[in-house]
């Protein structure tokens, strides 16, 4: 079944479909409104914001956990940078909450969790290296990422699971920009656990003012 995402008010300045396993980038300016629609269900979006006006302000899980007191995004979390300004604020989403700790696949971690044979399989930390150098960023300016419509679940003794999403076709966030933004995104190109039912797809990114 296929969700179809209330309209947006405001006017479209950018709507994008952002194939599977690719890199996006996009400037979201104060007061504009960015919405991920997941379009075929349990696919994962790795996301960074980097402020337009100086990138070494930059989205902080820490403080954005530490604020709300809670590991998860529901509607009505700000996203705080590492200056503890607010970036975005989620004003709505389809999906109960989305994941701040489960991190971004590498090459490298792919080799640790899933063997060697992996080595070679594109990643979400590629994708924010070949976003990212489109401003001249680096690794270096690598952080602690949200993971949209990402399920992960934390045990009661403390252990992390990567489990089937609770998306479906459809869904969506919306984020508010409460700053001008620079938004960076892994559409997920892992296929060796469930995150994007090990089958990578398409999102849509509609920005309006």
């Amino acid at each position: 079944m296929t969700h179809a995402p209330p309209p947006l008010a405001g006017t479209v300045v950018h709507d994008e479909v952002v194939p599977a396993r690719a890199p996006w980038l996009h400037r979201i300016n104060a007061g504009q409104t960015l919405r991920i629609v997941d379009l075929e269900g349990n696919q994962a979006v790795d996301f960074l914001a980097y402020s337009a006006a100086d990138d070494a302000e930059r989205y902080s899980a820490q403080d954005t956990i530490a604020a709300q007191g809670n590991i998860f995004l529901r509607e009505g979390s700000v996203l705080l940078s590492n200056e503890g300004a607010a970036m975005m604020t989620v004003t709505a989403t389809a999906v109960a909450y989305h994941d701040t700790i489960g991190g971004a696949c590498s090459c490298e971690s792919n080799t640790l969790r899933y063997g060697h044979h992996t080595k070679a399989q594109h990643a979400c930390v590629e994708n924010f290296l070949i976003a990212n150098a489109r401003h001249g960023r680096g690794k270096r300016d690598m952080v602690g990422n949200v993971n949209w419509f990402m399920n992960v679940p934390v045990e009661a003794d403390g252990a992390l699971g990567i489990v089937d999403g609770i998306s479906a076709p459809g869904l969506h966030v919306d984020l508010r920009a409460e700053m001008d933004v620079v938004v960076v995104v892994s559409n997920c190109p892992q296929i060796n656990n469930p995150c994007n039912g090990f089958n990578p797809t398409p999102v849509r990114m509609i920005v309006t003012e």
